[in-house]
């Protein structure tokens, strides 16, 4: 059962890939959520780059106390990937839900960015 999981997860995520780009102007904001933990990356596409990357394992999220794997800390991912993009000069991104569900997890890191200033 959990092979088929990955396997239609993976397929979607295809899918997705076919229509979205990133490029040095707007780079694939691409998330990975596991059991415990969330995982967001800045791509380039053209030169095959990543830009910037957060995840709960980072130092400035690991503070906080508790599971990883909830709404909460995907939050913090999200303001804090939407930080360092712009220290690199990117406002405005592409974005990837890696064949997960726009829900929960995913969703809640999509609109902590949103508000910290990425354009998407």
């Amino acid at each position: 059962m959990g092979t088929t999981k990955i396997i239609s997860r993976n397929t979607r995520h295809t899918r997705i890939r076919v229509k979205v780009n990133g490029s040095i102007q707007r780079p694939r904001l691409c998330v990975f959520r596991s059991l415990n933990h969330i995982y967001a990356q800045l791509i380039d596409d053209v030169n095959g780059a990543t830009i910037a990357a957060a995840s709960t394992l980072d130092k400035d999220i690991k503070e906080i106390t508790g599971h990883k794997g909830n709404i909460k800390s995907a939050s913090k991912v999200g303001e804090l990937i939407a930080k360092r993009a712009k220290e690199k000069g990117v406002t405005s991104v592409v974005f990837d839900r890696g064949g997960f569900k726009y829900h929960g997890r995913v969703k809640a890191l999509s609109e902590a960015a949103r508000t910290a200033g990425l354009i998407f």
